[in-house]
């Protein structure tokens, strides 16, 4: 079984937390619901007094059903032309164009403007034909998804009050701003900057993953097996490279162990180890995010659907079957066979 334990005590000091430092929180909780599942988060996000919570798509909202009530449901995906809204009336679709589906006439939406992240969203020349859907929709306020990292040149505050300059020049009601990744004292100074702008922070990562050591991921070991060196083992056959123990842990690609997505790499160092991974990986030597005894453990082989087979070589004390690895998964990938809080 992999398994999640939530120190909760700690995971709700952090919630708490981060709810004092951005009024008007908007949770965000999409996906997997970054590891600790979509309902869950929807109790919490309730417990904080939350008013709003933002999913990432429309099927998304069908798992809110039966849980705590928001006055608003934010769907950040957009809706296109020719896709059904859901019916709830409390669920505000994005767009991302001037061409709205007709089948949103008198519901609520947030308008979705591009930014220098030029993910999607509306462009500066499309702000004039947006006044058709102010008087067809319930405009909830216009949304800036922005950049993550500040290079050189890159302000995502003032690109906001940018944003905020041509919807007012455009005769746009800017009642509300919804940001993504935008720091406390950033969202503070934009506040004063525009008075009568209410600023909607929607947070997902910092909020449920901000304080990692609350959340300790673990896997129990099914089966050690001793390994004379050169024994065949595993769907491949390979042979063991020296005497030890082949252990197999709960964990494999269905729950999204051994999935990786591509990395930003700058800097010489970051870049030697990437290759240096790519080397080994070249060799058939992978580094699982399963521990023992302290340290990270090979992958004997590629993870299987439901269990992974790990390598421990002599001169370590092989565990039992029983006891539980302790294990490093990226959470937003990842689907536990069980989330338990202490």
């Amino acid at each position: 079984m992999l398994t999640l334990h939530i120190d909760s005590a700690r995971f709700r000091a952090h919630l708490a937390a981060t709810a004092a430092e951005f009024p008007g929180l908007v949770p965000v909780a999409k996906g997997n619901g970054y590891g600790l599942g979509i309902p869950r988060l929807a109790a919490a996000a309730a417990e904080l007094g939350a008013d709003t919570i933002a999913v990432g798509t429309a099927a998304e909202t069908d798992l809110l059903r039966g849980g705590p009530g928001f006055d608003r449901v934010v769907v950040l995906t957009p809706l296109l032309p020719g896709d059904a809204p859901v019916p709830d009336a409390n669920v505000v679709h994005t767009i991302s164009s001037a061409d709205v589906p007709a089948s949103l006439t008198g519901r609520q939406i947030v308008v979705e403007c591009r930014t220098s992240l030029r993910r999607h969203g509306i462009g500066p020349d499309d702000l004039n034909a947006l006044t058709e859907v102010v008087t067809g929709c319930r405009v909830q306020g216009f949304a800036l998804h922005l950049p993550l990292n500040r290079p050189a040149g890159v302000d995502p505050p003032a690109e906001v009050s940018q944003w905020i300059q041509r919807l007012t020049g455009a005769g746009l009601p800017i009642g509300t701003i919804w940001v993504s990744h935008l720091s406390g004292p950033e969202i503070s100074k934009l506040t004063a900057r525009h008075p009568g702008t209410r600023f909607r922070p929607r947070i997902g990562t910092r909020l449920w993953l901000g304080d990692r050591d609350a959340l300790r991921a673990r896997a129990r070991v099914l089966d050690v097996e001793r390994l004379a060196r050169g024994e065949r083992f595993g769907y491949r056959q390979r042979r063991a490279p020296a005497a030890g123990h082949l252990v197999v842990v709960a964990g494999g690609t269905a729950h999204g162990i051994g999935l990786a997505a591509p990395r930003a790499v700058a800097g010489p160092l970051a870049r030697a180890k990437v290759f240096a991974e790519a080397g080994l990986a070249g060799l058939n030597f992978a580094l699982s995010p399963f521990s023992w005894e302290g340290r990270k453990r090979w992958f004997a082989e590629p993870p299987h659907m439901q269990v992974s087979l790990l390598w421990l070589p002599d001169g370590v004390r092989p565990p039992t079957v029983g006891d539980w690895f302790e294990v490093e998964p990226r959470l937003t990938t990842t689907t536990f066979d069980s989330v338990v809080e202490v």
